[in-house]
């Protein structure tokens, strides 16, 4: 970065950290934040802290929210006893975007991954052992990602969950191995979902 003055150097490389942005990507939306006024820079921050003050876990059932309890928990219209489990906030998003599902979600933040060394205790797997043993659980669609991780996961809450729902279910045709949710077309996904299949637990 020493072509760079040292405040646009520090702007590109915080632009580097993000995901999916290069270097050049870098220079480019830091030339562009500095051509812009000091009202759009300042909304710009200003939208950056209130996400980070803000935003937070529903307290049911761990989505992002800027409430305690948010709006898909908190809508009486929706089926409390039947749960949808996904990884993460993006998938409760690809999954509203459907329109079929009408009960909540639970969101694990993660997948079990011994190569990431991440395990059960390190998501929200407890917590949705806790939902399923006060009973009355209609049905629990897992839908994690169609990858290693994510039929590893699924496996193991249809286990633990199998002592507390006799419907637990699986998204199935339509979304191909290896695909991520968040990324699957409304179509593709709303064929997965009518298309979940029983899970075998034994």
């Amino acid at each position: 970065m020493k072509y760079f003055v040292a405040p646009l150097a520090r702007l590109i490389d915080e632009f580097n950290k993000l995901p999916g942005i290069g270097k050049k990507s870098a220079q480019r939306l830091a030339f562009y934040v500095l051509s812009k006024d000091d009202a759009y820079v300042k909304n710009f921050s200003d939208a950056l802290l209130d996400v980070k003050q803000k935003v937070r876990f529903c307290e049911h059932c761990f989505n992002i929210t800027d409430k305690q309890v948010c709006d898909i928990c908190s809508d009486p219209k929706r089926n409390p006893n039947i749960i949808c489990v996904v990884e993460d906030p993006k998938d409760v998003i690809a999954m509203e975007s459907i329109g079929e599902f009408k009960g909540v979600y639970h969101v694990l933040h993660g997948v079990i991954s011994p190569l990431n060394e991440i395990g059960p205790d390190d998501i929200k797997i407890k917590e949705l052992v806790d939902k399923a043993a006060k009973g009355n659980i209609e049905e629990i669609i897992l839908a994690t990602n169609i990858n290693v991780e994510g039929e590893t996961t699924a496996m193991y809450i249809a286990k633990l969950l199998s002592g507390f729902c006799d419907n637990i279910t699986r998204l199935a045709n339509g979304l191909p191995v290896g695909s991520d949710i968040e990324y699957a077309d409304e179509g593709t996904l709303l064929n997965a979902f009518e298309g979940r299949r029983r899970v075998n637990a034994n």
